[in-house]
């Protein structure tokens, strides 16, 4: 009985380990509900684990992480930053990730959404006394643009290596003992050096030759006014006097204040 004790505590240990040790968790619904699937490597296809495009959120904890919609990583990709990602629909990545992988640094990569600023109090008190204020401007404040990443083929020349030194001196004996066999005399030494000289150029440039061969190289590219409204900044005037206020949404030509002039919904 004390060793099967013992063995369940050693699982139990193991499997918190492993948890501790995960480096990023996929969940199959938005805002990290329902089944989950941990990764602490590179992850080529999902599909062998059950998972292939069913995440919805994940949350990194640490590194910086490549996710990609094809198997090998492949595709539109993007890169998060260590934190918690309730939603990958504003990414395109919804049920969409086949592959990911811990990268190097990147130029650009998605960062948590940033909580918007503090506000005022929106909810009116009781008995409180409400009024609408003419709406003069509304500004979008937008977080960081998106950045598409995808796979195409690239061809690749290598230089052509150093003379091939051993090749040189076989192909100078060999060119040697071909000409040998040539003539007599006199012309026997001629035949015999020009086939040593011969062998051995041939011999110094084989394998020598440029090679070329394709390779995925990864291309990222910014999209222009993607990135996502965090909240609007609202101006308006009540009572002669200009307000601003941060609001989840964008108001219509007026907005609901209280005595004060402070946003009420």
């Amino acid at each position: 009985m004390k060793t099967i004790f013992s063995a369940l505590l050693g699982l139990v240990a193991a499997c918190a380990a492993f948890t501790a040790a995960a480096q990023v968790t996929l969940y199959q619904q938005e805002r990290f509900y329902g089944p989950a699937f941990t990764a602490n490597g590179p992850v080529y296809n999902l599909d062998r684990s059950g998972f292939n495009d069913r995440a919805s959120s994940v949350i990194v904890d640490r590194g910086i992480w490549q996710f990609c919609e094809d198997s090998d990583f492949r595709g539109y990709c993007i890169k998060l930053t260590p934190g918690q990602y309730p939603s990958l629909a504003a990414m395109g990545l919804n049920n969409r990730i086949s592959s990911l992988r811990r990268v190097p640094g990147p130029d650009y990569a998605y960062a948590p959404t940033r909580p918007p600023p503090p506000a005022y109090g929106y909810y009116p008190g009781h008995g409180e006394r409400l009024y609408q204020a003419n709406v003069v401007a509304v500004r979008a404040v937008t977080g960081p643009p998106q950045q598409r990443c995808w796979m195409e083929p690239q061809q690749v020349t290598t230089q052509a290596p150093q003379p091939n030194i051993p090749g040189a001196i076989l192909g100078g004996v060999l060119g040697g003992v071909l000409g040998h066999q040539i003539g007599s005399g006199r012309g026997n030494d001629v035949a015999t050096a020009i086939g040593a000289v011969g062998g051995a150029a041939v011999g110094a440039n084989v394998n020598r030759y440029p090679r070329t061969y394709t390779q995925n190289v990864e291309r990222c590219t910014t999209v222009p006014g993607s990135g996502r409204v965090e909240y609007w900044d609202v101006t308006y005037n009540f009572r002669g006097q200009t307000h601003r206020a941060q609001l989840a949404f964008a108001p219509g030509a007026t907005i609901t204040v209280n005595g004060r002039g402070e946003p009420r919904v």
